[in-house]
């Protein structure tokens, strides 16, 4: 890919990374929800991203690496993506959503089957 491309890519995820941060930042503040994962979650999120994907923020950290690879021009940092995504997943995601399983019961488990876990 050219370097103008990449460039241009690097641009946009690099722009929309922060943008769906702050938006999940904001929208689980206005819910009065707890933003620090090890403090306790004090209700289920619906607005704003979290209508389209239930993990806004650990995606936009997926997007500051796939935007650091289009910048560098490089697929190897750009793969390395997948790596991040799969220690989200892994360390964090799955243990945040038995976490939210045992406290919120069905109204959780009726999000999961209408929001998918990253996009």
């Amino acid at each position: 890919m050219t370097y103008g491309a990449c460039l241009v890519f690097g641009i946009v995820f690099i722009v929309l990374a922060p943008t769906l941060a702050m938006w999940a930042l904001i929208t689980m503040k206005a819910a009065g929800t707890n933003v620090h994962p090890a403090k306790p979650a004090l209700a289920i999120v619906r607005d704003g991203p979290f209508r389209f994907t239930r993990n806004p923020m650990y995606l936009a950290l997926c997007l500051v690496q796939v935007a650091l690879g289009f910048f560098l021009n490089d697929w190897i940092t750009l793969l390395f993506v997948v790596p991040l995504a799969l220690i989200f997943h892994y360390g964090v995601i799955l243990r945040e959503e038995r976490y939210l399983t045992a406290k919120f019961g069905e109204p959780y488990l009726q999000y999961k089957r209408e929001v998918r876990r990253w996009i």
